[in-house]
């Protein structure tokens, strides 16, 4: 019997690898590569934003301060960007055209589930000192415990100086931990579901187990920790009040399948949309519209606060844009951003053959499928969604296709199962064209998340030509 064809008037998203030359699968898994070190080695936003300056500069951008304090004109072509508390970075390519006529944006968080330290966290219990945390953003706590973990943040002293910390990375580093109960004493815990069989007030971190010698004093294994710390930082456990630790998973991301055509990493959600982000605009030189990468903190809570996308920062930073062009009036601003079109770059779940019942098949994201357009997120009846115009998708579809990008749509699961939010509705408020456009990843908010190589390469040229022809 003959195989039944499927109709020319029928859509059928292709699997990504199905169409790589040889000479393209190369730049595939070069791609991954550079990822797999960028995600290594940047675990937090402040780490993400100092890579990420530092390569810009190499690449010609200035800091917009410079133009400012000069009182230097900006032209088009120019290249800047402009940092928030060093925790939010902002980069533009500056275009042809006039910047009231919008801006092409692609905006990607650097934030990510984790444990933080409380702001007094060192205590002794039983011969042990222990660090409480406060988790960060959602988190199934279950899965933080027995796991090897490091340290990464700064700590400011009173007179400015800030001291950066990394512990838990190098192979001759300690690392910390959770610990968990043994099984043997775990029978009340087995009872509770998986919600409640840790407590967030239970993941605390054991660093240590040595006294100092005095066996008069008091706290003699808190007071070793303490000195161990002054002797490698300088510092003094009131130092911890004006400190931002965080707790990641240590060691680094790792090529992930027999065939290595994913990528298992920490952080992954955002960072995999804000690395794919970056690499699409460092590839943008002379464009027609202005053109911008936005990566920003605070998504995982709600991108609260001064370095998150509900603040002005950003808003601030094209009034200075305006001015140093020449173009300033309230109007102008106003104007640019509501004739802006955006691509918020956050992730996606991917279909996991595990867990199919809480997807539906016919609208989920696959691995190797390239970027994943959702059009609406929130949940149960979209609430707390940015819904795409048909108009400004179509235009994407068109865009997508002159590029010979992969892609797919998606929504995040069954409808009434659960849902999400990123940044798009923030920037929607402005009155643009916006959309979520992303990489699918299996286990979300886990400490190790699994992408897929094809779908960082599909997602850079996405990103690039979306820039430069929206």
């Amino acid at each position: 019997m003959a195989e039944a064809k499927k109709s020319p008037l029928e859509k059928e998203y292709e699997n990504a690898w199905d169409r790589y030359s040889k000479a393209e699968l190369d730049k595939v898994f070069d791609l991954g590569e550079k990822y797999i070190n960028f995600i290594s080695r940047c675990k937090t936003e402040r780490e993400c934003v100092d890579e990420f300056r530092t390569v810009a500069e190499k690449a010609g951008y200035k800091n917009i301060k410079e133009f400012i304090e000069q009182k230097k004109p900006l032209k088009p072509g120019d290249k800047i960007y402009a940092e928030v508390m060093g925790k939010t970075i902002a980069l533009f390519v500056i275009g042809k055209r006039p910047l009231e006529e919008g801006m092409n944006i692609i905006g990607a968080h650097i934030d990510s589930p984790r444990l933080d330290l409380k702001q007094n966290p060192l205590y002794e219990d039983t011969d042990l000192a222990m660090f409480e945390t406060h988790y960060y953003g959602g988190i199934k706590k279950y899965q933080w415990v027995t796991l090897p973990l490091a340290l990464h943040g700064v700590i400011v002293k009173k007179d400015g100086t800030r001291i950066n910390v990394v512990i838990g990375e190098e192979d001759d580093d300690p690392v910390v931990g959770v610990s968990d109960l043994l099984i043997h004493l775990a029978k009340d815990q087995m009872k509770k579901t998986l919600a409640d069989g840790i407590d967030g007030e239970n993941l605390n971190i054991l660093v240590g187990s040595i006294p100092i010698k005095d066996k008069k004093a008091k706290n003699r294994v808190k007071q070793n920790i303490l000195q161990i710390l002054n002797e490698k930082y300088g510092i003094k456990e009131e130092d911890f009040v004006s400190a931002e630790i965080e707790v990641v998973p240590a060691g680094k991301a790792r090529h992930y399948g027999i065939d290595k055509s994913m990528i298992m990493a920490y952080g992954q959600d955002d960072r995999v949309c804000a690395y794919t982000s970056f690499e699409a605009i460092m590839q943008v030189e002379k464009p027609e519209k202005t053109c911008v990468a936005l990566l920003v903190d605070k998504e995982e809570i709600g991108s609260v606060g001064a370095t998150g996308m509900h603040s002005r920062f950003f808003e601030n930073t094209v009034a200075e844009i305006a001015n140093l062009l020449g173009e300033y009036s309230e109007l102008t601003v106003r104007r640019a951003l509501s004739n802006s079109k955006m691509i918020s770059s956050d992730v996606n779940a991917a279909f996991d053959p595990n867990f199919p019942e809480v997807m539906e098949k016919n609208n989920c994201s696959k691995f190797g499928r390239g970027i994943v357009f959702n059009k609406y997120t929130g949940s149960r009846g979209k609430s707390g969604s940015n819904d795409a115009n048909a108009e400004f998708i179509a235009q994407l579809r068109a865009i997508m296709e002159k590029h010979n990008v992969s892609w797919q749509a998606a929504e995040l699961g069954k409808v009434d199962q659960g849902g999400g939010g990123t940044i798009a509705y923030i920037l929607a408020n402005y009155g643009m064209e916006v959309i979520d456009a992303g990489i699918a990843l299996h286990n979300m908010h886990a400490p190790w998340e699994i992408s897929c190589k094809a779908d960082l390469y599909e997602a850079v040229k996405a990103y690039k030509a979306f820039l430069i022809e929206a």
